[in-house]
């Protein structure tokens, strides 16, 4: 049935419909629908996935640019799948916040929340490396306006320029990797160019990497990746942004961690030899980025500022897991960035709702908002204890996955990561005292209305994930098992590793 090009083109094909349609009313309620039918669309890719076959599935290859080899060629395995339906469902919620959010240009707004969502399903579907990047790039037009046009801080334009200026930084060794990759399969095979170069992944998987020619492109790959991950020291943009931007979109970068995703999708497999050798260097980095966004969210008065260094610091605790090199890490890498979707995304479509109301949320302007609104504050501790990974909520087990992995690879890593575990509680339940709890000091706050019915249906959603992932953790760890340990066998079993090294990576003891 082409569910992955539909899954691309249906939002696409939205996208023109809102923006050509003049009436508003009617160009809104068709961009919801869509919105809808691709969440239904993109479940019944999952639905047809089979879990135990580690391979791609639901294959499309059509000719793109075939001068290059260049392919429309798409497919999804256990370790991607899942973020299809992720991807619309945080779509869905974004565009529901907005609704009576946006006072100006709203098709326009609602158009480009649907072009984004079909780049981000491309990205995660794409098996074309040449494909993947331009999918890639063009999550940075919406983006730029989104931030540019229906921005809530002065300096909203500033942060645009500079986001985009830095994903074109990223997108540069993207580019290179790339292209050595293709020139090295031709190579390989004693072809000519162009005739014979690849961008196919599956490909290119099978294509013998020369050791030197590794390190390079995995570094190369690494670097891009980190931008958008955000890794430390690349990470300014998302502060900025997170200020600036309107927080139906900060909900969205914040969800969907597309630059963690390529380091697991690319990085990693495509330099087997080279991602072993600079585990040392993707666990220094994770370390570095988890207790850095740690300690500088303790210091931060403005919610979208903090959920945007927590995050940080949530995406060097991924690269823990994945530096670990086991299938505790990895699975947990998967999970927690799963988990990004529903917590993240929902804690700052929170503080929109707050913003909505109270027009700030610095701590001074807030206090006591438990007493005005009650389910407003229930939803927000709830995401609350699930990014602090209490037991019952879907934190749970992928932070207790990532932890021990990080103890089975490095134990010094498996320690820092219980420390950011530790900071992380601080920084979350000490803003949230402060700005829940004790007096009323702001007049504001004693008339704010609580949750309307739209919004309470709206969170009631992620809210019921939370608590589903949370009790039934195996729903999504059956369905990546299979292609993870496929994943992990990939790095392990090469030739240069001798059998020491092999099972100290796998977390178990030599003598065993």
């Amino acid at each position: 049935m082409n569910l992955l090009s539909l899954s691309i083109f249906l939002p696409l094909a939205g996208a023109l419909l809102v923006v050509g349609i003049g009436k508003q009313r009617l160009a809104m309620a068709i961009g919801l629908a869509v919105a809808c039918l691709e969440l239904l669309l993109t479940l019944a890719v999952l639905w047809q996935f089979n879990p135990e076959d580690s391979g791609f599935q639901l294959l499309e290859q059509y000719p793109w640019m075939p001068s290059l080899n260049a392919e429309f060629f798409l497919g999804v395995d256990g370790i991607s799948v899942l973020f299809l339906p992720m991807t619309a469902l945080l779509t869905l919620l974004a565009i529901v916040a907005s609704w009576y959010a946006v006072a100006s240009f709203n098709r326009l707004h609602l158009a480009l929340l649907l072009l984004l969502e079909a780049m981000t399903i491309g990205v995660f579907s794409a098996l074309d490396m040449l494909l993947f990047l331009v999918f890639w790039q063009l999550t940075l037009p919406p983006i730029f306006f989104l931030i540019g046009l229906w921005g809530v801080g002065a300096k909203r334009r500033h942060a645009a320029i500079k986001y985009t200026l830095f994903m074109l930084f990223g997108g540069v060794p993207l580019l290179f990797a790339i292209v050595l990759l293709a020139i090295n399969h031709a190579n390989q095979i004693n072809g000519s160019l162009p005739q014979d170069l690849s961008f196919s992944l599956p490909i290119l998987l099978q294509t013998a990497l020369p050791d030197n020619l590794q390190n390079l492109i995995f570094l190369l790959l690494l670097l891009g990746f980190a931008v958008k991950a955000p890794l430390v020291p690349l990470h300014s943009w998302l502060p900025s942004t997170a200020l600036e931007a309107p927080t139906q979109l900060v909900a969205l970068l914040l969800g969907l961690k597309l630059g963690i995703y390529g380091i697991i999708r690319f990085a990693m497999p495509l330099a087997p030899s080279a991602a072993v050798e600079f585990n040392w260097l993707l666990g220094i980095l994770g370390a570095i980025t988890l207790m850095y966004g740690a300690l500088i969210a303790l210091q931060q008065t403005n919610l979208r500022r903090l959920l945007a260094f927590a995050s940080i610091s949530h995406a060097g605790l991924v690269v823990i897991g994945i530096a670990a090199l086991n299938m505790q890490g990895i699975q947990g890498a998967i999970f927690q960035l799963l988990n990004f979707t529903i917590i993240a995304g929902s804690l700052m479509l929170i503080a929109g709702f707050l913003h909505q109301r109270l027009g700030s949320t610095e701590l001074q302007h807030l206090g006591g908002l438990a007493k005005t609104m009650p389910k407003l504050t229930a939803f927000f501790f709830l995401f609350v204890a699930a990014s602090i990974g209490i037991p019952g909520s879907n934190g749970f087990p992928a932070e207790l996955l990532l932890v021990l992995g990080a103890l089975l690879g490095h134990p010094s890593l498996g320690i820092t990561a219980l420390a950011g575990a530790v900071l992380a509680a601080a920084y979350m339940l000490s803003y949230s005292r402060r700005a829940f709890f004790g007096p009323i000091t702001c007049p504001a706050n004693q008339q704010a209305s609580d949750l309307l019915p739209r919004e309470i249906a709206l969170l009631t959603i992620p809210a019921l994930l939370v608590l589903v992932l949370g009790l039934w953790p195996n729903g999504v760890l059956s369905i990546n098992k299979t292609s993870t340990e496929a994943w992990l066998a990939r790095l392990l079993e090469q030739p240069s590793m001798k059998g020491e090294e092999l099972v100290e990576l796998q977390g178990m003891p030599a003598s065993n």
